[in-house]
């Protein structure tokens, strides 16, 4: 586990799992919050053995979950979604009582849990998986063919949960420190997954990779990739000493992906730069292609972006810069930091990954193009927010909010770097905010407070207007001879941001609140710096 979050635990302790919302329900609930069920007990690691059959698209294996007991209980939630089944639960040799709740298994211990000691129990399953018919969005095992007809499976399973495929304590709140996985497939495919190699076996029809884990991991993140896989490998010179690139492509794309793959290098030079070394030395950084989009499992960032530059061949900003590089590379890539190093606790909290994977993609063209670039870059992206909900979704039910977590947050998150006025400070932040949260999960709250400390003054109501609420905020002034009248309007109560506005050819600035106020101008016309989301309303 990274933290014990406290106080955030005994709020899920009195959560009441018959939710009162008509928009979720009891298994929302059971997937969403820290039950009691959940609360007692600690991951500390994980033995994942599991045999992957692609001619039936079955699967079957154990999950040897071992644990840290924090309080006295005997009752212990696993999560494991149909059509996969628990088909037995063990320990110490003695087979447990299962009692099945929708997508949760309640499981009796009959040995007392003593707090403090450390535990095992042994979890056997078998199954059909979910079958992802959009990955990664929808989630599930992709079961696909490369050109020459050999299997080509992957699994992405974000938001729906890794319990789609694996018996496991489904929530973000607590990371197991390590696990090994051993995957077993047909003799002519290799299996990737997270960590590093440690071990194959040949069996007389298929052949066991063993991959080990030595950081702690979200469930999520954890990932199956089989194919007909050619390896190459670099090594990157990064700030913590020599980190290990591994790629992992189909035969026939060898040599594009020699080439395009380079980009890595420079992806992790510019990211090391903003946000501090690389999470998981340990476990070195690998990419692996995939017959789907892409997805940031941890150290084994899987690839289907079909070697081109921008989102599939094109540019989500319309500005020119997205096509400057590999969008899933970058993105996928900074998700390394915010998602596999800094986590979010609850899904509701997910802009915490998006927003600061989608701002990376602008400080990976600062870093190569400048300022002006990552600017035009950030700015293009808001014509695909929507402001549809709040980018905050609703607690312990499972609820990540609005898309608009991706580029609403990123924009916000820029504006903070606007207010900072301090580049090296703005630098340091974000080192430093990977740093104190290093291999930590955390909440909103935690965050807010983080970067409030570094600015030195509180951004609650910034915060709010962005992520809590769908308004835009518009800058209303009027003009009189060289008098600038000016306030915002459409906000959350008591906002106060500064805005930096263009006077001619000066850039001034301005702290204008939700009354009226006053300064001098040289001219009757200004302009608002582009670089703050925000509308703005000339009164007449």
């Amino acid at each position: 586990m990274k933290i014990h979050a406290f106080l955030y635990l005994i709020v899920f302790f009195c959560f009441d799992l018959n939710v009162s919302s008509q928009n979720f329900n009891r298994q929302d609930s059971l997937r969403g919050s820290i039950t009691k069920e959940r609360a007692w007990w600690d991951l500390t690691y994980y033995d994942l053995e599991i045999n992957i059959i692609p001619k039936s698209k079955k699967i079957y294996g154990k999950n040897t979950i071992h644990y840290k007991i924090l309080k006295q209980n005997n009752i212990m939630q696993i999560d494991l979604q149909p059509p996969m089944k628990l088909t037995g639960a063990f320990q110490h040799e003695n087979s447990l009582n299962i009692k099945k709740d929708g997508n949760a298994h309640f499981i009796k211990l009959l040995e007392r849990q003593n707090k403090n000691n450390l535990d095992s129990i042994t979890l056997y399953f078998s199954g059909r998986p979910r079958e992802a018919l959009n990955a990664p969005w929808d989630g599930g095992f992709s079961w696909a063919k490369d050109t020459n007809g050999n299997d080509f499976v992957a699994t992405s399973c974000q938001g729906i949960g890794a319990s789609l495929w694996w018996p496991n304590k489904d929530h973000m709140y607590d990371e197991v420190d390590s696990m090994r996985i051993r995957i077993e497939v047909p003799k002519k495919l290799k299996a990737i997954s997270n960590g590093r190699l440690i071990n194959i076996d040949n069996n007389e029809s298929s052949k066991s990779y063993t991959w080990f884990v030595s950081n702690p991991i979200n469930n999520y993140g954890v990932n199956v990739n089989i194919g007909n896989y050619v390896n190459f490998s670099d090594v990157f010179e990064g700030e913590s000493g020599l980190l290990d690139l591994d790629f992992y492509v189909l035969k026939h794309n060898l040599k594009k992906a020699k080439v395009h793959f380079s980009q890595v290098k420079k992806m992790m030079k510019a990211f090391e730069y903003w946000f501090g070394p690389y999470p998981f030395y340990e476990d070195s950084y690998k990419l692996v292609e995939v017959p789907y989009l892409g997805m940031e499992h941890q150290s084994s960032v899987t690839y289907g972006n079909q070697y081109k530059n921008g989102y599939l061949g094109r540019d989500l900003s319309s500005s020119g810069w997205g096509l400057k590089f590999d969008f899933i590379i970058v993105h996928e890539s900074a998700h390394e930091w915010f998602a596999n190093n800094i986590t979010n606790i609850d899904v509701a909290d997910m802009w915490i990954h998006e927003g600061f994977a989608t701002y990376a993609e602008n400080l990976f063209l600062d870093y190569y193009y400048g300022k002006n670039a990552s600017s035009e870059y950030v700015i293009g992206l808001r014509k695909n927010i929507k402001n549809d909900k709040p980018i905050i979704g609703q607690y312990g039910v499972n609820d990540k909010g609005s898309n608009d977590m991706y580029y609403k947050a990123a924009n916000m998150i820029h504006i903070l770097r606007q207010l900072f006025n301090n580049d090296q400070k703005w630098r340091t932040t974000l080192r430093k905010m990977n740093n104190v949260f290093f291999h930590k999960t955390v909440n909103t709250e935690q965050i807010e407070n983080f970067i409030s400390d570094e600015i030195g003054w509180n951004l609650k109501n910034i915060f709010d207007q962005y992520l809590r609420d769908t308004r835009i905020p518009i800058f209303e002034y009027k003009t009189e001879d060289k008098n600038l009248y000016y306030r915002w309007n459409n906000v959350v109560d008591g906002f106060e941001m500064p805005l930096e506005i263009i006077d001619g050819n000066v850039t001034k600035w301005v702290y204008p609140t939700e009354l009226w106020q006053l300064t001098s101008i040289n001219n009757s016309n200004i302009d608002i710096d582009a670089d703050y989301y925000v509308y703005s309303k000339k009164i007449n």
